[in-house]
């Protein structure tokens, strides 16, 4: 029984397949409905050992849960990564193969899809992260009304439903006036929607186990490890801390070139400094602003990391990268904590930077 190699160019209503053999040769090609019976079906029509990828996207929760029971592998590839794919003719016949012969050859970059124990919290806190945009989406277009109006808007006064009249009363033409009173109508019903959302993402955090230790570091509070929890689902997907900060946006990208060269018939590694670009670009936007505005808060509230932060002002470091320090500080901590199964305690706070 041979390895299979299975690409699938995945679509709304159609799915394109190609099928290599071992030895990288085409074996089959096939075109079948996006729906779970025919994927089944063609899945279940071959012999050998299965290996599959298909790209991220909307399907690809759902059609990775779909195939695992029918395949050894399946590999849920970065479509971010894959060049080889843009280059020369584009169809979904060759994107597929071209995808089986990237799954052959190792060469794809997975993105984790992991157990479903946590796809609850996962699915709440996306509702509670969308809401929370769209209302602080529906707030600056009121400010931005009327500030187009030259009316000050200073603070969160606009926003209290108990100066809402007067407020509607300094518009004097009929069309803005209208659309200033469905826009708080629109505020008002997402503010609901949200404090309900919070409300199920709390609870539901709750029978966890891992909120209990995340809640026990200082500053992530019962929302921040909430949303810690349903972005990173598990812990042991990471290999250590470094790999942690380059999802969470806190890795350090640097450049370097000529890295050896030859002295009196020796190869040594050149000791010019590396260059830093700044932190790295592709990364999750939730976890890295948790764990900045943890920092932030931190930094001017009172307990072990704010002593963490001064320390690493009076070493010279300026604010904003001691704010970044003490950032991947705590989402080091996290992950270890996490790993580990235990709470918080300041007294092993090592004093060294991150």
């Amino acid at each position: 029984m041979s390895d299979k190699f299975i690409g699938l160019d995945v679509h709304k209503t159609s799915i394109s397949a190609s099928v290599l053999d071992q030895d990288g040769k085409l074996v089959m090609q096939s075109v079948f409905a996006t729906q779970a019976v025919a994927i089944v079906s063609f899945i279940q029509g071959l012999r050998g050992t299965l290996h599959v990828t298909f790209e991220e996207g909307t399907h690809s929760a759902w059609l990775y849960d779909l195939l695992r029971p029918y395949v050894a592998e399946v590999l849920v590839c970065n479509p971010r990564k894959n060049a080889l794919l843009k280059s020369g003719n584009k169809s979904d016949q060759i994107d597929c193969r071209k995808l089986a012969e990237l799954l052959r050859g190792r060469m794809l970059s997975a993105v984790y899809h992991g157990p479903t124990s946590t796809l609850t919290v996962k699915e709440l806190g996306r509702t509670y992260t969308t809401l929370t945009q769209d209302t602080t989406r529906v707030m600056s277009r009121l400010k931005a009304l009327y500030r187009s109006q030259a009316i000050a808007t200073e603070g969160k006064k606009l926003y209290t439903r108990q100066q809402r009249e007067s407020w509607l009363a300094q518009l004097t033409q009929a069309g803005q006036r209208c659309r200033a009173q469905r826009m708080f109508q629109q505020l008002e019903a997402l503010q609901g929607l949200r404090r309900q959302a919070k409300r199920d993402l709390i609870l539901e955090c709750r029978r966890h186990t891992a909120t209990d230790l995340l809640t026990s570091v200082p500053f992530l509070g019962p929302i921040r490890a909430a949303l810690l929890l349903a972005r990173v689902q598990t812990p042991f997907r990471f290999r250590g801390k470094r790999q942690f900060w380059a999802y969470c946006g806190l890795a350090l990208e640097t450049r370097s070139s000529a890295d050896y060269h030859w002295v009196a018939g020796e190869l040594r590694r050149n000791q010019k400094p590396v260059f830093i670009r700044g932190l790295n670009l592709n990364h999750n936007h939730d976890l890295k602003n948790i764990f900045k505005s943890a920092a932030t808060t931190a930094s001017v509230g009172p307990g072990p990391f704010r002593d963490y932060y001064e320390k690493l002002l009076g070493k010279g470091i300026k604010p904003d990268m001691a704010r970044l320090t003490l950032a991947r500080k705590i989402a080091a901590i996290s992950l270890t904590l996490w790993k580990k199964g235990e709470r918080f305690d300041p007294e092993r706070l090592k004093p060294q930077a991150a």
